[in-house]
């Protein structure tokens, strides 16, 4: 049995970013915050999927620099391995959403620079 809490969690740049709550086995959990205009960079898994549960405000996910989805509240996103991902809080409240990779894959985020209007980047 793995435990953890969305209580205080340590985000990777201070009071935003990912931070992980359960890691391993088989996956990966944490818990995501973007406050008005931060973003995460593109990139993509090479093995692992990765899926969004959104708990808090609205933001923008970014598929393959083409596909804008809207993530709002209660909402389920999921990308696939190899599919970019750039996720931005286009709004001017706080978002957090829950994420999940599956299985788990230390080492496999390749980030692809690109933002939004830049044309879609080449996949190494």
């Amino acid at each position: 049995m793995h435990t953890g809490s969305m209580a205080n969690p340590e985000y990777r740049n201070g009071t935003w970013g990912p931070a992980y709550l359960i890691q391993g086995p088989s996956s990966d959990i944490g818990v995501l915050r973007l406050g008005p205009g931060d973003s995460m960079p593109n990139h993509l898994h090479e093995h692992c999927d990765e899926s969004f549960v959104v708990v808090e405000g609205r933001a923008s996910l970014w598929v393959d620099a083409t596909t804008r989805y809207d993530m709002t509240l209660d909402q389920v996103h999921r990308c696939e391995p190899g599919e970019m991902h750039y996720l931005v809080n286009d709004s001017d409240a706080p978002f957090r959403c829950v994420f999940i990779k599956s299985p788990q894959s230390p080492g496999d985020t390749v980030t692809i620079p690109w933002t939004p209007g830049e044309p879609v980047p080449a996949r190494p």
